[in-house]
């Protein structure tokens, strides 16, 4: 199979060309929308040289689509029976998101991971500080409202041994589960969209399908996936905001992040990493049900204040690779 892909990529010139021609002038801090043309002209190169049109946008949806869906059920069925659901969601998400970004690109972009907006670099690093302070803050004010106002209260919960082991790993698997669902919802796919449609059609349709794929968590009910719709609209535009995947992946680490440390479940998920909880006095459209405040009506109020903080803060705008002039997909 990988001697198969590739030959395919080596035979693929469209992807070799645009990939060299591009690679070094996709780091450049600009607004990610506003692309300068590129020259395709390979260094002395004839002008005339016949141009090759590159692969039809809908193959290379249905061929990302394809490798994601094959690897989240295969991931899914090894680790169902002995990991847990939470577990096996998040390694099935990130595994299948990686596989299905990182041969799709290979095979039509010659490319790697960080041509998604993975790279490492010192504004990759303040975007996603500044994406996780972002959400972190969404979340405690969300958590603040009915514990001041006395709608809830904070109870220590039952002892529980090994809280730091537990906290760390809650952490790292959050942390991983929120690369993951970025990858797969504003990645590779996401991406070759907004080339051809543009910011409104690519970001709502996604963003409903980012909903869709949290119906069937446990207790979801239809103000949870309204909420998630939303949240879904706002890491679309954090994407259009940086032009890089590191923004939407701190908003959403953050928000993942706090909820837990208050005993609040997480789409519909309990995780005890604090010894603490949330007791509620009021109803669940105000508490999210056993869904948690991801299902509240007070998540949907946040959602201006989190839009208004993106929009003020210092983000540095990059330049996404397969949104560049020279990545012309038909």
């Amino acid at each position: 199979m990988l001697n198969t892909i590739l030959k395919f990529r080596n035979l693929n010139p469209y992807a070799a060309n645009i990939h060299s021609l591009v690679r070094q002038q996709n780091r450049k801090v600009v607004f990610p929308l506003e692309m300068e043309s590129i020259d395709t002209n390979l260094g002395g190169a004839s002008s005339e040289m016949p141009k090759i049109a590159p692969p039809n946008v809908w193959l290379r949806l249905f061929v990302f689509i394809f490798i994601g869906f094959v690897s989240l059920t295969g991931i899914g069925l090894v680790l169902y029976g002995w990991a847990g659901t939470l577990v096996t969601g998040i390694a099935a998400s990130f595994g299948a998101a990686a596989l299905a970004n990182g041969i799709t690109l290979r095979i039509y972009e010659r490319g790697r991971l960080d041509d998604i907006g993975l790279d490492f670099s010192q504004a990759s690093f303040q975007n996603l500080g500044w994406g996780f302070l972002g959400g972190l803050g969404s979340a405690l004010i969300v958590v603040a409202i009915p514990l001041l106002t006395g709608m809830a209260t904070l109870e220590q919960s039952a002892p529980q041994s090994h809280l730091a082991s537990s906290f760390a790993f809650v952490a790292l698997g959050l942390f991983f589960g929120a690369v993951g669902e970025e990858m797969l919802f504003r990645g590779y796919g996401f991406q070759i969209l907004l080339k051809r449609w543009g910011p409104f059609a690519t970001v709502l349709p996604t963003s409903v399908i980012f909903a869709w794929a949290h119906a069937e968590n446990p207790d979801a009910h239809w103000l949870a996936l309204v909420n998630t719709f939303a949240w879904g609209v706002l890491l679309g535009l954090s994407f259009l905001r940086s032009g890089d995947l590191w923004l939407p992946i701190g908003v959403h680490f953050g928000w993942n992040f706090t909820l837990p440390l208050f005993g609040v479940n997480l789409s519909g998920h309990t995780m005890s990493v604090s010894g603490y909880t949330m007791n509620w006095n009021v109803g669940p459209i105000w508490s999210g049900g056993n869904y948690g405040l991801e299902g509240s009506i007070f998540t949907l109020l946040i959602l201006p204040i989190a839009g208004f903080y993106l929009w003020k803060a210092p983000i540095a705008v990059r330049r996404p690779f397969l949104l560049s002039d020279a990545e012309d997909g038909q």
